[in-house]
C-alpha cells in the first residue's frame, strides 16, 4: 500500500467540497419544482445510509481499498471482473463532470472556445496535481475551504440585500402531494451526490486517524447537505420554480440578477470560480480513484505514470459522450443516474456487504 496519510480535518474537508462539486451546478430536484430542498433532505438522509453501507464494508478490511478488497469478498477473477467495471465507472463520471464544467464556460464565459480546449486544460492541471499526490490535493483543499465559504456568505448576503429572495416562491408546499418528490429523490438526489461517497472507499486507508472516519463524513455529508439545501432554497425564491426547472445553470441565473446600489453587479465571474473550485476537486477525486484503482488491480508500482493515459481517455470521453449539451444532460437524467451510479453506488456493494458478512462470520470487525 502507499505511505499516503491525509488527516481527519482533510477528509472532511476533500467530503465537504467534493459533495458541493457540480451539485449546486445543475437543478438538483428540479422535478419536485418548489419541494426540490425537501427532495434534497431526503437524499442526504438516503446518502448516510449508503455511506454506512460503504463504511461497514471499509471495517472488515480497512488496510484494502475498494479494488482490493472486492477481489477478497467475490473472488479473485470475478472480483477482478468488478474492480475493472469500477474503474470503467470512476472514468466515466470524470468525464461526465469535466464535461459538466466544460459546458458551463463555453456558454457562459468562453463561447468562442472549442470545448476540448477547455477541458483539456483543466484535464492538465488535474493530471499535474494527481501526479503530486493525494496528499497536496488534501492541503490545497484545506487552503480552498475558507474561500469557497467566504464567497458563499458573501453571494447569501448581495442576494438577500440585493432584495431578490421572495419567499412565498416557495409555496404551496407539497402541491402535488410526495410522488414529485420521491421521483426526484430516487434515484436521482439519492445517488447524486450524496450517494457519490463511495468515491472515498478509495481513500479511508490512508487517514491517518481512522477512528474518526465515520464522523468526519457524516460531518462533511451534513454540512454539504444544508449547504445545498439552503443554495436551492434562495435559488427557487429569487428565479422561480419554473425558471428553476428550465434553467441550464439556475445558481448563475440567480447571481447574474445580482445588483445592489447600481454599483455592485456582474458578480456572475466571481461565483463562477466558486463553483471551479468545487468542479475541480470532485474530477481529482474521481480521477484520483481511477488512476488508483488501475494501479491497484494491475498491479502497477508507479501508479503516476497512468495519469497521462487515464487523463487522455477522460478528455476524450467527454468530448464524445454527446453531441450536444441537450443531450449529454438528457442521457444523465435517464441513463447515468438509473443505470450507473443506482447499480455501483447502493447495489452491488450491498450484495458485497451481506457476502463479507457471511465470509467473516466468525470473525470480530475491526474495532475503529
Amino acid at each position: 500500500m502507499d505511505k499516503i496519510k491525509i488527516s481527519a480535518s482533510q477528509l472532511f474537508v476533500l467530503v465537504f467540497l467534493f459533495e458541493m462539486g457540480s451539485s449546486i451546478l445543475f437543478g438538483l430536484g428540479a422535478n419536485a419544482k418548489q419541494d426540490a430542498w425537501i427532495a434534497i433532505l431526503l437524499g442526504l438522509a438516503g446518502g448516510l445510509i449508503v455511506f454506512f453501507i460503504h463504511y461497514r464494508l471499509f471495517l472488515f478490511y480497512p488496510e484494502l481499498i475498494l479494488t482490493s478488497y472486492i477481489q477478497k469478498i467475490a473472488g479473485k477473477w470475478p472480483g477482478r471482473i468488478i474492480a475493472l467495471f469500477y474503474i470503467t465507472y470512476f472514468i466515466y463520471i470524470t468525464a461526465r463532470v469535466l464535461r459538466d464544467f466544460g459546458e458551463l464556460l463555453v456558454t457562459t464565459v468562453y463561447t468562442n472556445t472549442p470545448l476540448f480546449v477547455i477541458n483539456a486544460l483543466m484535464v492538465l492541471t488535474i493530471i499535474y496535481g494527481i501526479h503530486k499526490g493525494l496528499e497536496v490535493i488534501a492541503r490545497v483543499g484545506q487552503i480552498y475551504f475558507g474561500i469557497v465559504y467566504l464567497m458563499a456568505i458573501s453571494g447569501f448576503l448581495l442576494v438577500t440585500f440585493s432584495g431578490l429572495i421572495h419567499f412565498e416562491l416557495l409555496k404551496p408546499i407539497l402541491e402535488n402531494g410526495w410522488k414529485p418528490i420521491f421521483k426526484a429523490f430516487l434515484p436521482e438526489t439519492l445517488t447524486y451526490p450524496f450517494g457519490e461517497i463511495l468515491i472515498f472507499t478509495m481513500i479511508y486507508p490512508f487517514v491517518n486517524e481512522p477512528k474518526k472516519i465515520k464522523f468526519v463524513c457524516i460531518g462533511g455529508m451534513i454540512l454539504s447537505g444544508i449547504n445545498i439545501t439552503i443554495t436551492v432554497i434562495i435559488t427557487i425564491s429569487t428565479i422561480g420554480p419554473e425558471l428553476y426547472t428550465r434553467s441550464n445553470f439556475p445558481l448563475l441565473t440567480t447571481v447574474s440578477r445580482i445588483q445592489l446600489a447600481n454599483f455592485i453587479e456582474r458578480l456572475d465571474v466571481l461565483f463562477m470560480l466558486y463553483l471551479i473550485i468545487g468542479g475541480f476537486f470532485k474530477i481529482s477525486l474521481f480521477f484520483y480513484a481511477a488512476v488508483a484503482g488501475t494501479a491497484d488491480l494491475f498491479q502497477f508500482k508507479k501508479k503516476e505514470k497512468l495519469t497521462f493515459p487515464i487523463g487522455l481517455i477522460v478528455l476524450f470521453a467527454s468530448i464524445t459522450m454527446a453531441s450536444t449539451f441537450a443531450e449529454f444532460v438528457k442521457e444523465g437524467l435517464e441513463f447515468a443516474t438509473a443505470y450507473v451510479n443506482l447499480p455501483f453506488q447502493i447495489i452491488i456493494p450491498s450484495i458485497l456487504l451481506v457476502i463479507a458478512f457471511i465470509r467473516n462470520r466468525k470473525k470480530n470487525l475491526t474495532k475503529i
